[in-house]
């Protein structure tokens, strides 16, 4: 093998790499368990007990790393996570509304014209979810007012800085509108991203909708989804308040001081300690949090480093305040606290000591951002003075705008633009607070703290200090959040309970290791010493998938599972491919180190052109899909990867050992079982092309036909909209039953019932009000679901998982997996075109293709009219294309054998070598098929009801799979040749198989 040494180290370097990524997963989970046997008492876990083990430890060393400390927060960072469908909790997702942005763009106007082109525009979205919301305003305004000018409605005060005035055209006003949306929704998504890292989640994961206003966010764990909806679609509240000076509040933190001493002279416990610290006799959880010793004052800690921007009489604040409150405010230069250490603080501030001492109108906010002083993260704390009314002096609606701009020195600033209004009370504030500072708070956290120099009127102020330009970025976005309101919704939504994401991971661990132990199993029976070899790579496989999933940080989810047990069955394929082909050149009478490696000299191209089509399967998938199905293509792309080093690679080092200075016995690539099948096949393929055609074009005209007298297509809320909940029932319900009592509630919508997973857990999914997409909508559908089920109370019906998907959401979601579908077929037959130079081969392996899409998409209908019904989602998406990828192997390493023959006979024609060819790859295509097949079967049998319609509509595209590469995508060729090549066929002999020569036969 060439680059023997190049291939053994990058071997050694990722398998290091993954061993590293993967160390951390299993340090997450020892600590997860100490926190479990923590807060056990009886066999129950005392959940808020275990999470405050888990805070204690967050930012405290877990572990030790080649001489590298690792808090568990770095450990969580780096570990191979659970999705929420193994895991529960909610994924949301959130659309910025538009409406809103282009309505205070027009200064609220109340011109008949423009509102009814609001409205027109609102109601041709539902028509056309895709098409930019300003594009749709300005035809509905063109229609609705034919001539007049947008300028008229934007040429405002606010919209001057953008360079809008009464002689704009359209185009420009349509612009600034593009780009001011642009912004809103970037805004959100920052503000949001802020929200959700305060929140307390471990691994929460927020992204941004390429091509759309939404924003996709997923929170493992949570266990209050009413309090994730408020959190997140809560108005953005930027304020302006009045900050104390540290000599005014010293007096309070001084008795507040004494009270805390006092209290511990007593015996009595702290509540500087009393807050989320574990039991004493807990070493890890007492070491992690443990406080500063009370050996020093804090005037020392405030001595070792002044972090920039803390003021100057920070230190005597510290000085004076004592040692009781050492032990918390224990930020060098100013009054805070170690991060790690922020909700006991937090405990404290609560306490009933506090509220005895500290005036009602001081409050205390934390800054947004940490600083890091000689490697630790500390947060400041700001005293905020608070009006009678708990209002602050002014709100961020005045902002007129904010941009990131450079002072007289170049150092980045922040210039802010207020309306008329708020530049009158903005005038009034800063002249009141000269020499004092100013807290802008967006979301009760503080963002920046300017010391006022002057008394500022006309409303233009900068705002200078120690920025960064990603700093004076993010403040000037902090203050154009108050500017536009941009309300957020939910379009889609899912909530996933602890006890079904437990029963997913038992189910996709069963799943796993039944497929993995079947086909190590198979190739041991099949091939022998070389089938071990197999297994090996596999193994190998299977742990560099894990490993590099945990280097990027992607959460293991089931439809992921589900991708790691089809890659246990396609990752054989390559082995399969190399071992059928040594046993090809053995049977040719080679010796077995000169067989081992032409063996892989000609598998290489077939291997290679396969793994290729499966990439782009993968990578279409993980661009257009989203959720589940982006994480499936994840790991598929990930396992191909995988794959191609292990098979081609490693198990070749290994053969290349076993064989090296031995007998031929060192290493066998058959059993008795397997020696003499598939031997002398020789079927007449291509002859029977014509019955193939006829066959599968009845059978789909037939499930079309089912599913139009159906009403349609059985789509799941995917694509049609709508909410579905998964109930238990204390017994088995009938679904019938269930979905009558409904439907009243429902007001006779679309609404359907089927059991799920267990005899007693019925999944209910229902078309109420699906236009609608309010937070009232919610609770409406809900409350309808829970009447209706109130006639079987004595059940105990209980909800375990919610979702919903908003119809415009479902409609783009349809729209996408047709993009889908069309750029997988347009992307392989610009591959195979490139690969095979004739068209011919391109057309014929798309067709063959389509007709597999087709004809899974055919068997839902007659599944249905049999009694077995699952419905179409973007699960079943993600199926359709696996197996086409999976057919166009087959395809491909057919296609490959064809051009081996042509090239090695140059007088022979394709008529000649495609029924040999068709033969000569058979063993291998039913290999493959067997085991990709059993695979499938199992996670049917066992990956449980979320993939139950993908692996149906696997099982059913692997059979047509294997049948399109044998009876149409190679014939179909043929038939494209013209009729000088299927008289050369029937020329070749009765049965139709042409005679090769012997070097090829």
């Amino acid at each position: 093998m060439r680059n023997k040494g190049l291939v053994i180290t990058l071997t050694l370097i990722v398998s290091a790499l993954c061993v590293y990524f993967l160390y951390f997963t299993f340090v997450s989970r020892r600590v997860q368990d100490d926190a479990v046997r923590y807060a056990s008492r009886n066999g129950v876990v005392d959940q808020a007990k275990r999470q405050r083990y888990l805070d204690s430890v967050w930012r405290a060393p877990v572990t030790n790393v080649l001489g590298a400390e690792y808090t568990y927060r770095d450990v969580r960072a780096s570990e191979l996570g659970l999705g929420l469908d193994l895991k529960g909790g909610m994924h949301v997702t959130l659309e910025v509304s538009p409406v809103e942005i282009v309505r205070a763009m027009a200064g609220n106007s109340k011109d008949p014209k423009f509102n009814e082109a609001l409205r027109r525009a609102q109601e041709l979205r539902k028509q056309n979810p895709s098409t930019s919301f300003t594009a749709l305003f300005a035809q509905s305004f063109r229609e609705v007012a034919p001539g007049d000018r947008l300028a008229r409605i934007f040429a405002n005060t606010t919209n001057r800085s953008r360079g809008l005035d009464a002689s704009s055209a359209d185009d420009k006003v349509l612009r600034v509108i593009d780009a001011e949306v642009e912004e809103a929704i970037e805004r959100a998504f920052r503000i949001l991203r802020t929200r959700v890292d305060k929140f307390g989640v471990n691994q929460p994961n927020i992204q941004r909708v390429k091509g759309t206003g939404r924003i996709q966010i997923e929170l493992p764990g949570v266990d209050n989804p009413d309090r994730v909806r408020k959190l997140l679609q809560g108005q953005a509240k930027l304020e302006f308040w009045e900050v104390w000076r540290q000599d005014e509040f010293l007096p309070y933190l001084q008795q507040l001081d004494e009270v805390l001493k006092a209290k511990e002279a007593l015996g009595g416990k702290a509540a500087t300690t009393a807050a989320a610290t574990p039991a004493a006799n807990d070493t890890a959880a007492t070491a992690a949090a443990a406080t500063p010793a009370d050996t020093t004052s804090l005037a020392s800690q405030l001595a070792k480093k002044k972090p920039a921007g803390a003021t100057a009489d920070s230190a005597q604040t510290a000085q004076q305040a004592g040692s009781g409150l050492a032990k918390l405010f224990t930020m060098p230069g100013a009054l805070g606290a170690n991060i790690r250490d922020t909700a006991r603080v937090n405990a404290v501030l609560r306490s009933p000591e506090v509220r005895a001492v500290m005036p009602p109108n001081l409050a205390f906010l934390w800054d947004v951002k940490p600083t890091v002083i000689e490697g630790q993260e500390y947060l400041q704390l700001n005293a905020i003075r608070k009006s009678v009314e708990a209002t602050a002096p002014l709100g961020g609606e005045v902002v007129s705008d904010a941009r990131q701009d450079y002072d007289q020195g170049g150092r980045p600033e922040v210039s802010m633009q207020m309306n008329p209004n708020g530049a009158k009370k903005w005038q009034r504030l800063t002249a009141a607070n000269i020499g004092r500072q100013v807290a802008i708070v967006l979301d009760d956290y503080v963002y920046s703290a300017p010391v006022v120099q002057s008394e500022i009127a006309g409303g233009n102020s900068s705002i200078s200090g120690n920025f960064t330009i990603e700093e004076a970025q993010d403040l000037a976005n902090v203050l154009k959040a108050g500017k536009l309101p941009a309300p957020t919704r939910i379009v889609e939504e899912a909530v996933v309970g602890p006890s079904l994401g437990q029963e997913a991971i038992n189910q996709g661990l069963y799943s796993s290791l039944a497929g993995l132990v079947i086909i190590m199993l198979f190739m041991a029976v099949y091939y022998g010493r070389a089938g071990l070899v197999a297994d090996a790579a596999l193994l190998f496989n299977m742990f560099l998938i894990l490993g590099v999933l945990a280097q990027f940080s992607t959460a293991l989810t089931l439809p992921g599972i589900a991708g790691m047990v089809l890659v246990i069955g396609t990752s054989v394929d390559a082995n399969v491919l190399i071992f059928e082909r040594i046993r090809e050149e053995l049977n040719h009478g080679l010796q077995v180190k000169d067989a081992i490696n032409k063996g892989y000299s000609r598998a290489f191209s077939a291997i290679f052109d396969s793994n290729v089509t499966t990439l782009i399967i993968a990578v279409i998938l993980g661009f257009f899909g989203t959720g589940p199905v982006q994480n499936f293509a994840v790991t598929l792309g990930i396992g191909v990867f995988t794959s191609f080093l292990s098979a081609v690679f490693v198990s070749r080092l290994i053969i290349e050992w076993l064989t090296k200075g031995k007998e031929s016995t060192a290493i066998t690539f058959s059993t008795f079982l397997s020696r003499k099948l598939f031997q002398g096949v020789n079927f007449d393929i291509v002859g029977k092309r014509k019955i193939a055609y006829l066959a599968s074009t009845v059978y789909i005209i037939i499930g079309f036909v089912l599913m139009a007298v159906q009403g349609g297509p059985n789509l799941g809320v995917d694509f049609r909209g709508g909410r579905a909940y998964i109930v238990d029932f204390g017994k088995v319900e009938p679904a019938d039953k269930v979905r009558s009592a409904l439907l009243d509630d429902f007001q006779n919508a679309g609404t359907e019932v089927k059991t799920y997973g267990a005899a007693n857990r019925l999944r209910i999914t229902t078309g109420y009000l699906a236009e609608d997409e309010s937070a009232e909508a919610d609770n409406k559908v809900q409350q309808a679901l829970l009447n209706g089920l109130k006639e079987f109370g004595a059940d105990n019906p209980q909800i375990r998982s919610t979702s919903k998907v908003g119809a415009t959401i479902a409609d783009d979601i349809k729209k996408t997996s047709v993009l889908s579908l069309g750029l997988t077929l347009l992307a392989i037959f610009v591959y195979v075109l490139f690969r095979f130079e004739k068209w011919q081969y391109s057309m014929a392996a798309v067709v063959a293709l389509f007709h597999d899409a087709l004809f899974v998409i055919a068997t839902y209908p007659i599944a249905r009219a049999l009694g077995v019904n699952y419905e179409m989602d973007q699960v079943f998406v993600a199926a359709v294309l696996t197996v086409l990828g999976y057919s166009m192997n087959d395809t491909v390493v057919i296609y490959d054998r064809i051009r081996e023959y042509l090239h090695e006979n140059p007088k022979l024609t394709f008529a000649q070598v495609v029924n040999p060819a068709l033969n000569s790859t058979f063993s291998r295509t039913m290999i493959t098929a067997t085991t990709v097949l059993l695979v499938v079967v199992v996670l049917y049998i066992f990956g449980g009801e979320t993939l139950r319609s993908f692996s149906f509509a696997m099982i059913v595209g692997m059979i047509i799979g294997t049948y399109s590469s044998l009876f149409i995508a190679a014939p179909l060729i043929l038939d494209t040749y013209g009729r000088k090549e299927k008289d050369r066929l029937s020329e070749g002999s009765e049965t139709g198989a042409p005679k090769l020569s012997t070097a090829v036969q």
